[in-house]
């Protein structure tokens, strides 16, 4: 568990869900979704793209938005598509 202070000055605690949270970015099945997760869907993105420009694609990945701010997020996202 870890403990964060809001702005208001309130003390809150959370557990095991700052994993689980993230973790249905890539197994969206963990909320009943039958959609493909987003290593998965980068992934077949760039499979469609000419083979000549694929690994340009993979080494110029960004990320961006406030999911990114998960730790460890870009290091799975690199593990997962790599895989």
């Amino acid at each position: 568990s870890e403990s964060y202070e809001l702005p208001d000055g309130k003390v809150i605690t959370i557990g095991n869900e700052r994993f689980r949270c993230p973790e249905t970015l890539f197994q969206p099945s963990f909320k009943g979704m039958e959609s493909g997760g987003i290593h998965e869907t980068a992934f077949n993105s760039i499979m469609k793209c000419d083979v000549d420009i694929r690994k340009d694609l993979y080494a110029n990945t960004v990320l961006s938005g406030g999911t990114t701010m998960y730790p460890g997020i870009a290091d799975r996202m690199q593990k997962e598509i790599t895989a």
